[in-house]
């Protein structure tokens, strides 16, 4: 059924956890609320936490299946959790610390007019078994969260694999990979401040040291030029300058990508940490504690994650078994990585990138990855191995 046809849906939501706090998982089902038809399910172990905070993640799970697959569409949500429906509803204050970024980024996802019912445990079954086949595959694999297998839907491509333990680079049975060699734009006045920088803000172009770094680029590229097939960019001003550099050089033409963009920074655009920190302590405290809090209502981590992967998705499709020099920023840079490696969303904490630097991951047919450079500026050249 196509989305505009489903104007009346149910999210149907619920978390749990084994030892309150204890290992945790949650579970969120997208239904049409005339036909029961399950349009998006979602499941997933998230560690050690309580059950309210797996029931307030299920409903942000199930919100964000709802603006994915049907954002026109009238919304009721249906938990088993009183605190929570209470708390959504407006009944109930949010006293404990760990709720309010919760509720905070839940109330971001939620649609005017989204109302919340209470439900009993015995009617809240298709959620409640889901978050237990993450959390029954979770106790299996105990080094590893489990992701419960998620539905298809068209147009998109299936969920991650799980990890392998195999020496991708001494396995010649993989075929031939699609290698995305990630380029960050060259320096701004932002960037030489620190400035948080995004989309939807001022967009600002590459300074003379920025087009400086970006022509040492393209003369330590040139030689591969040969090996790269194809050159895309996000579509912000500074990227699309230094692709534009990087392809002429390279005798390429270029390709707008509009998931290589970076999140939006809403109004904290513009400002340094610093400034964050003073005009908007509590918004910043919020972000830094949740994955799903989106800074100054731009994108959170968690929507950011979801566009890049889909992002990949396209490339991988479009350019099979190709090199693509792929200009784009920090934050789809860092998840690129992430996905590539299976780490959890809060490794984007854990890493730094400098401007002009350039970091390389092959993509296998079967869906696993080797990252092969990161953060590497001018100074070697032959990193592709294809």
């Amino acid at each position: 059924m196509a989305q505009e046809e489903h104007r009346s849906v149910v999210v149907e939501a619920d978390g749990g956890s084994r030892g309150n706090p204890g290992q945790a998982a949650y579970g969120a089902v997208l239904q049409d609320a005339t036909t029961g038809e399950v349009i998006a399910e979602r499941a997933e172990c998230i560690g050690v936490a309580t059950n309210n905070v797996a029931e307030y993640r299920g409903l942000i799970a199930g919100l964000e299946l709802y603006n994915e697959h049907t954002p026109n569409a009238e919304l009721e949500v249906r938990m088993d959790s009183k605190l929570v429906v209470e708390q959504m509803s407006g009944n109930w204050k949010i006293k404990h610390p760990d709720m309010k970024p919760l509720a905070m980024a839940a109330y971001q996802l939620a649609p005017f007019g989204t109302t919340y019912t209470w439900i009993p445990r015995s009617e809240n079954v298709y959620a409640d078994r889901i978050l237990n086949v993450a959390l029954d595959a979770a106790a299996l694999t105990p080094a590893r969260a489990t992701r419960a297998p998620k539905p298809v839907q068209p147009g998109e491509t299936a969920a991650e694999p799980a990890a392998r333990n195999t020496m991708v680079g001494w396995n010649n049975d993989l075929g031939s990979p699609t290698t995305l060699i990630l380029v960050r734009h060259g320096e701004t006045a932002h960037t030489a401040q620190k400035k948080f920088s995004g989309r939807g803000g001022d967009d600002p172009g590459l300074n003379a040291d920025g087009r400086a770094q970006v022509r040492a680029l393209a003369d330590w590229l040139a030689p591969l030029a040969d090996e790269i097939d194809a050159t895309v960019s996000s579509p912000l001003r500074r990227t699309l300058e230094t692709a534009e550099i990087l392809a002429e050089h390279l005798g390429q033409q270029l390709v707008v990508e509009e998931g290589l963009a970076e999140a939006a920074f809403g109004t904290w655009d513009g400002l340094t940490f610093g400034q964050v920190q003073e005009q908007h302590p509590d918004d910043l405290d919020a972000w830094l504690g949740s994955m799903h809090v989106a800074p100054g209502g731009g994108d959170s981590f968690a929507e950011m994650d979801t566009r890049v992967r889909r992002a990949r998705d396209r490339l991988i499709k479009t350019y099979p078994g190709k090199a693509v020099l792929a200009v784009t920023h920090v934050t789809p840079i860092k998840l690129m990585v992430k996905l590539a490696l299976g780490a959890p969303l809060e490794a984007v904490y854990r890493m730094e990138l400098a401007p002009a630097s350039v970091t390389v991951i092959s993509w296998f047919e079967d869906g696993q990855a080797s990252l092969r450079m990161f953060n590497a500026r001018p100074m070697e050249s032959a990193f592709i191995g294809r």
